[in-house]
């Protein structure tokens, strides 16, 4: 939408008029600003409505991705809740490459999400390593042409309600932590999840802070 990704194929086409920095779109919208506003409050309108169906029993699975992703962005793009089959990347670190993913989610579906859900961890390391290990192998796939990023929080936020947190506040990860976010995350390539636990754990620690959840 606004090249945080460079993109190679035939999805990588944009909507005519945007000047190339707005992705083609079911609403035919040309403008940046309009996008990401569109965006903002499709998320927040499915964030509701899951929050007020997600079970506290319930595995998620490689439809529930899915799912999550084509009822966000379903009227917005016509390949939403499908995998990508183009290559991203996001400076120099280029994410699955688009023949993998299928593969990969699979992997996905039957290691981390079928171990660490449905998320009933009391203990905060463990809530932290669990909430860690997904989001890090959700981001590295990287399964979707975008939105993946919102979509593995979005997870995260329905993991934190099974282990009966308050909807997770990531609003802490901008400047040097919004860094070393990125860093954490490309530590998974080599299972290492330590930094990404730290991180979930502040999130964890400023969640619970917040007035309203004392």
């Amino acid at each position: 939408m606004t090249n945080r990704y460079a993109a190679h194929g035939s999805g990588s086409e944009f909507e005519p008029g945007s000047r190339g920095r707005v992705m083609r779109n079911l609403r035919r919208i040309k403008s940046v600003r309009e996008m990401e506003q569109h965006e903002s409050e499709a998320l927040l309108a499915t964030t509701h409505r899951l929050i007020d169906t997600v079970r506290a029993d319930q595995r998620f699975n490689e439809r529930d991705i899915r799912d999550v992703h084509k009822d966000w962005l379903g009227g917005t793009y016509e390949w939403a809740g499908e995998y990508r089959r183009i290559n991203v990347a996001k400076g120099n670190f280029m994410f699955a490459a688009a023949g993998r993913v299928p593969q990969l989610m699979r992997a996905f579906a039957l290691g981390p999400l079928r171990e660490l859900t449905p998320c009933s961890f009391t203990d905060i390391d463990e809530q932290s390593h669990a909430l860690a290990v997904v989001h890090t192998e959700l981001v590295l796939i990287h399964p979707f042409r975008d939105g993946n990023g919102r979509c593995a929080r979005l997870l995260s936020v329905l993991m934190g309600l099974q282990a009966g947190l308050p909807v997770l506040d990531f609003s802490g990860i901008r400047g040097e932590e919004r860094r070393r976010y990125f860093l954490a995350a490309q530590g998974g390539l080599d299972r290492n999840y330590r930094p990404m636990t730290q991180i979930f754990r502040r999130v964890i620690e400023r969640t619970l802070r917040q007035p309203t959840n004392v």
